[in-house]
């Protein structure tokens, strides 16, 4: 259960994005997926690498979550920042 909660929480950090220019890897798609990464990795270091059943999720699972999604979009956007687009800056 603590895995839904989770990804549930990448997913809410995550539409946090929208107030950030559009420089993340992979786009709005790739922003998803490392916000959603973040989390559950960070949740499973903070679990010991086990997931925790439905009576041991608690909303402490949910604040876990919280740093691994800001840390992959943080992740993501300086990756997308570092490659650079050729072209320039769209406006």
């Amino acid at each position: 259960m603590s895995l839904l909660v989770w990804v549930m929480m990448g997913i809410a950090i995550w539409h946090f994005a929208v107030w950030v220019p559009d420089r993340f890897h992979g786009g709005i798609v790739g922003a998803l997926l490392a916000a959603v990464v973040g989390a559950v990795v960070v949740g499973l270091i903070a679990g010991g690498f086990a997931i925790p059943g439905e009576h041991d999720t608690h909303l402490v699972q949910a604040l876990i979550a919280v740093p691994g999604a800001v840390l992959g979009l943080g992740a993501s956007y300086l990756w997308g920042m570092r490659a650079g687009d050729p072209e320039g800056p769209r406006l």
